[in-house]
Order: structure tokens, then sequence, then C-alpha cells
């Protein structure tokens, strides 16, 4: 009997241990804030996720975080914000990245809010991508934590803000563990946005490319923002994929590689949905 060994791409063994990402927009101080808040902190625990991309977290002007309370509801965690937007009564919201371990350095790059067709994103909104480079116990995770312009129109400038994402991800060079991104990028899979972070479109940097976590983990259609919760059906839009956990190509031990996705904030608690959006969380070979 012949026998034949097992093809090995070049990945070496695969490491059987994993980090949990999950990556959600929580609505800020929008629709019942302070009815939402424990509900998030609520579902946060229990995905018990190793790193958090959070957007829309909120910051009041006398120093209270949001992005602080659930560091410290999730079990005294690290975490980086930055905010990029401001209300009326002077509350700020913007991107937040809480880790279970420490962070070792941070950046804020903030994201073009014009096209060279022209286009220009007009809702007096700054777009960040917020990076931490977290130093895990089996080696150093870079995360992004992106929001991209929301408008159906705005697909050219999505595209300028993806390629200033991927030079981000290109200035953080070199990495054992392939970079994540996630947040909400407000676009859906087969968009030309999404198809260049994902090389099924000219990708705008070499070399940098995402696995999306839904195709190689998840289970059915993965509607994010979905006529099922209340807060979304208001706005009488159709089910679509808009968040996202995107990671490089796994690297040696297949480090990177998907292993499982589900949806998160999907269940109401006492009938309530925590935001007008469903997260994710992510499981990836580490």
């Amino acid at each position: 009997m012949t026998i034949v060994e097992p093809f090995d791409p070049g990945y070496g063994p695969l490491v059987d241990t994993t980090v949990r990402i999950a990556a959600w927009n929580i609505w800020a101080r929008y629709a019942a804030w302070e009815v939402r808040g424990p509900i998030i902190e609520a579902q946060l625990r229990a995905a018990a996720p190793d790193i958090a991309l959070l957007v829309e977290v909120w910051d009041e002007p006398n120093g209270r975080s949001q992005a602080a309370e659930l560091a410290a509801a999730l079990g005294n965690y690290h975490h980086v914000y930055a905010s990029n937007l401001t209300f009326a009564d002077g509350v700020h919201a913007g991107n937040a990245v809480l880790s279970r371990w420490p962070i070792a350095r941070s950046e804020v790059r903030t994201l073009p809010l014009t096209a060279p067709n022209g286009s220009q994103d007009d809702d007096d909104e700054e777009r960040l991508c917020v990076f931490a480079e977290v130093d895990g116990p089996r080696g150093a995770i870079q995360a992004f934590c992106a929001h991209l312009s929301w408008r159906g129109d705005q697909g050219a400038i999505r595209q300028e803000q993806v390629r200033a994402i991927t030079e981000f991800a290109r200035d953080t060079r070199p990495r054992a563990f392939p970079a994540v991104l996630g947040g909400d990028l407000n676009a859906e899979p087969d968009t030309d946005e999404i198809r260049m972070l994902t090389g099924h479109a000219a990708v705008p940097v070499p070399g940098i490319w995402f696995r999306d976590a839904w195709v190689h983990g998840g289970d059915g259609p993965g509607s994010t923002w979905s006529n099922t919760n209340p807060w979304a059906a208001t706005s009488l839009s159709v089910d679509r994929r808009i968040d996202y956990v995107l990671v490089g190509h796994p690297k040696l031990g297949g480090v990177g590689d998907v292993v499982h996705a589900e949806l998160l904030g999907d269940t109401p608690m006492d009938g309530v949905y925590g935001s007008d959006h469903f997260g994710l969380v992510t499981d990836l070979r580490y």
C-alpha cells in the first residue's frame, strides 16, 4: 500500500489555540442609549473577545468614557480611543480598540473625505482608522478599527478610505500574525471597496489583502443590518452585511486562519437590541 504524505503548502504544523476578535458598531448616544448600554456590556462580556473593535463609542467632556467603562466591565482590559464626531451637547463618538492584553503601541489616522471623481462626504463626520498593536501571549497582533462613510452614493470615497487603510497596514509591517481589520465599513461584500480589500479587485497596495472572516467561518447571510432589529427597520432599508472582521493571509502555523465566525448582539434582551447594527465575533488560529 502506498502511503501518501499530506501536502504542506508552507504553514507547517497548524496551531490549535485561537484568539477571539469582536467588531461592533454600538450606536453612540442615539435612541435609548442609557437602556442599550447595559445590554451592550452584557453581550460583550458573554462573547468574551480577546480584542474588541468598536465604533460609535461615546465619551463625555467631563472625562466619562464608554470605552473605559466597557474595558473595565470586560475585566480591566486595555484600550485606545479616538473620537471623530461631536454632538450638540459636547459628547463625542469615535473608534476604540479594547484588549485583554497590553497595547504596546497605537496610532490614529484620519481617512479621506473626497474622491478623484469629485465626490465629497459633506456630512461633517471625520472618519478614522485606529491602530493598536496588542502584546499577546503568543506574539503581537496588529488590529485596525475603521468606520467608513455611510451613504450609498459614497462608494468612491470609501475606495479612497480603503486605500488609506491599506497604506496604513503597509506602514506597520513586518508582522508574524496577519493584520486584522474590523468595524463598520458601510459596504456590502460585492462592492468595489470591499473587493479591493479582499483581492477580488485590484488591491491598492500590493501584498495587502484580507480574508473575510464571515465567508470563511460564518453560516448564512450574516446580515449585520437586519430588519429583525427594530432600530434598523426604521431606515426602510434591506438586510445586508456591512460590518466585518477581515484578516490577512495566514502565516506560519496557520496563524490568522479563520476557525469560526458568528453574529454578536443579534438577540434582544427584554425585547431591546443593544444597537442598530449586529456585530461579529470570530476565532482565529493564534
